[in-house]
């Protein structure tokens, strides 16, 4: 999404940019339709059958967009055979259209050049095309029109799957095992079996701590309920810790989601801080709200803390890695971008020790505040020298403090 523009702004453009692709995906399947050697009855037919294929892929895309699917945790046949299809149109037929679109554009504006230079060379103009040049102008548009649509496919049958678990060993001064979990988008394309095998990798690795980014869920509440009866399942030695996304604050409000939250013993940090005593010295966890849609407040969510305490900042969008490096935050944890994207803060971090402090948006981290963002669904196990915990030993209490 684009900073600082509205979630229905952003809607209502990508909506735009959807009608006017199914308009000009229709128009070329029309000309390239009439320009064949068909028959009329057949070339009648057969735009008529593309235009509702278009038209019904389009009407169901905005089903799914604007009244969520009431079929909650549908099964992989259901994904695969059903809704994947219809992602991978909404998605592939903007980008077939824009590239469609440019070749087009790009093509009319190289004529004049092409016919100046046969010109120049004493080669006829033609006004046609031989056989073999219209063969490869219409494979080379069709080509044009494929790969978004196989890029887009290939991403949601095998990329958006493809997660794996990152470990990172990071200074800090409280020996701490720490499994970040974020974007989960719990809906149609992530159901219960999904979550379910990636909260059993989480268990397995036998977290100090488990902490929650935010995105919870695609675009309906219904799916939340489920999700974070999942992620309870996680028993870490100084619990799990939550924070809100974006897509929370679009479909509910503040109150419904800390009810929800409460009901399933997930704490939810909303510009606020824990503090955790251990055997190793205590540390901090603060949690804020989103920047866009929430009610972001930093000072708030460390207001009457010890700044020498080693501290653990969540907030979803990674925008405050230069301003929580300015506070001195040890680490800071991160989601919102889904892979594919870089954010970077400032080398000079002011922190006390003179050690800089960590940035993490789902990838590996250096010293300079960098945050290269790996595959989506990937799972974070940051290390902070925390000694090995045999396995199915029981966890030791701890003393949690609100801040």
């Amino acid at each position: 999404m684009i900073p600082g523009l509205p979630f229905a702004t952003f809607r209502w453009t990508i909506l735009t940019l959807a009608v006017l692709a199914q308009v000009y995906l229709f128009l070329r399947a029309r000309h390239a339709i009439r320009s064949s050697r068909r028959s009329e009855r057949f070339k009648t037919r057969t735009v008529a059958a593309v235009g509702a294929f278009i038209l019904l892929l389009f009407v169901l895309n905005l089903l799914i967009l604007y009244r969520p699917i009431p079929w909650v945790y549908p099964p992989a046949a259901a994904q695969a055979g059903i809704f994947y299809p219809l992602a991978v149109w909404a998605l592939g037929s903007i980008f077939s259209a824009l590239l469609l679109l440019a070749g087009q554009i790009a093509g009319r504006m190289a004529r004049p050049f092409v016919r100046l230079c046969r010109r120049l060379a004493g080669r006829p103009v033609s006004a046609s095309f031989s056989g073999s040049r219209r063969l490869f102008l219409q494979a080379g548009t069709g080509g044009l029109f494929a790969v978004p649509l196989l890029l887009c496919g290939y991403g949601a049958a095998y990329a958006g799957r493809d997660g794996a678990v990152h470990n990172i060993d990071l200074p800090f001064d409280c020996p701490l095992r720490v499994v970040q979990l974020t974007d989960i988008h719990a809906g149609i394309y992530m159901n219960r079996e999904q979550m379910r095998r990636y909260i059993d990798e989480i268990i397995a690795l036998q977290p100090d701590l488990f902490v929650l980014t935010g995105d919870y869920i695609s675009n309906s509440l219904s799916f939340l309920p489920g999700c974070l009866e999942e992620m309870a399942r996680v028993r870490a030695r100084y619990g799990t810790l939550a924070i809100l996304g974006n897509h929370e604050h679009w479909y509910a409000g503040l109150g419904e989601l800390q009810a929800i939250f409460l009901r399933f013993g997930v704490p939810l940090l909303q510009n606020e801080h824990r503090l955790i005593r251990t055997d190793h010295g205590a540390f901090a966890v603060a949690g804020i709200d989103d920047l866009r849609n929430g009610t972001a407040d930093l000072d708030a969510a460390l207001h009457g803390l010890d700044r020498t305490v080693p501290t653990i900042l969540l907030w979803h969008r990674p925008e405050i890695f230069p301003k929580a490096a300015l506070q001195g935050i040890s680490l800071t944890l991160s989601g919102h971008y889904h892979g594919g994207q870089i954010k970077t803060g400032p080398a000079r971090s002011g922190r006390r020790s003179g050690t800089p402090p960590h940035t993490l948006s789902r990838g590996t981290v250096s010293d300079r505040g960098l945050a290269a963002v790996r595959q989506p669904g990937d799972r974070h196990n940051v290390h902070t020298g925390a000694p090995e915990r045999p396995a199915g030993s029981d966890p030791a209490p701890s003393d949690l403090s609100h801040g």
